[in-house]
């Protein structure tokens, strides 16, 4: 059949491979690599991998304890600002009634000091 030392006959395809042109072969793994659909496979694959991150990235257990927190942190702050509020009404309900009780002691000496004088009279 064929007098080279290297060839199999149930490979043919091989042997060919071995006796094209080296510069053939380049010039078809630039072709390849250089199509649009070769880079359009491998953009639409970095995208994935990046969507795939930044849906792992959002969704780990470091992610939601930090936005667990922060809701704690939301919820502690409405309710300090409602304590602030409800402590300033108060402060102003025991001004009130402090100003009641002065007056109402007032009175009472007044009624004391009424009443001397009318047991005296």
């Amino acid at each position: 059949m064929c007098k080279d030392k290297f060839f199999i006959p149930t490979i043919p395809f091989v042997y060919k491979l071995f006796k094209m042109d080296f510069t053939q072969i380049l010039i078809t793994v630039i072709t390849v690599a250089g199509s649009t659909g070769i880079w359009q496979f491998i953009s639409t694959r970095y995208k994935e991998n990046k969507a795939k991150e930044k849906f792992e990235t959002l969704n780990s257990d470091g992610v939601q304890y930090r936005d667990d927190l922060k809701s704690r942190v939301r919820n502690l702050e409405s309710l300090l600002a409602q304590s602030s509020e409800e402590k300033d009404e108060m402060r102003e309900q025991v001004l009130q009634l402090t100003a009641e009780v002065h007056a109402l002691r007032v009175k009472v000496e007044f009624l004391e000091k009424e009443n001397e004088r009318l047991k005296n009279t």
